[in-house]
């Protein structure tokens, strides 16, 4: 395996929900120049309502949507796929909850597209054993 290009997941489906446009836009654009196929939601019901998700290797979710938020789609969705959190909030108190909600990431935005890169790639390595 080389160093350069995206390494292979079991899922390169990466769900986005974001009830912002042009965070949408943004994020499917570092998604898809990373090597994943992103999948975007515009709000939590829409992505409760969407049959046919299959298998991903996380979602990346707004903790402030219109209707449901984040947090409460993370409720209902239990461990099913691990949880990168974003917000422009910048109270502790919803970092403190996105962290207790089980997610592997939180990040305020704006954030480096890196930051948002690295924890899919290092759920990768954990799902194919981290091989030396």
């Amino acid at each position: 395996m080389t160093a350069h290009g995206p390494a292979p997941l079991p899922s390169n489906k990466v769900i986005v929900i974001d009830d912002d446009p042009s965070v949408l836009k943004g994020l499917s654009r570092v998604l898809k120049m990373s090597g994943f196929d992103p999948v975007l939601f515009d709000c939590a019901e829409s992505f409760e309502n969407e049959p046919a998700i299959g298998e991903a290797c996380c979602l990346v979710i707004d903790i402030h949507l219109k209707g449901k938020s984040g947090l409460e789609l993370k409720q209902v969705i239990g461990d099913q796929f691990p949880v990168i959190f974003i917000t422009a909030s910048d109270s502790e108190a919803v970092a403190t909850a996105a962290r207790a909600a089980g997610c592997i990431a939180f990040l305020r935005k704006p954030f480096p597209a890196q930051s948002l890169i690295d924890p899919i790639r290092h759920l990768n390595a954990e799902s194919l054993g981290a091989r030396d």
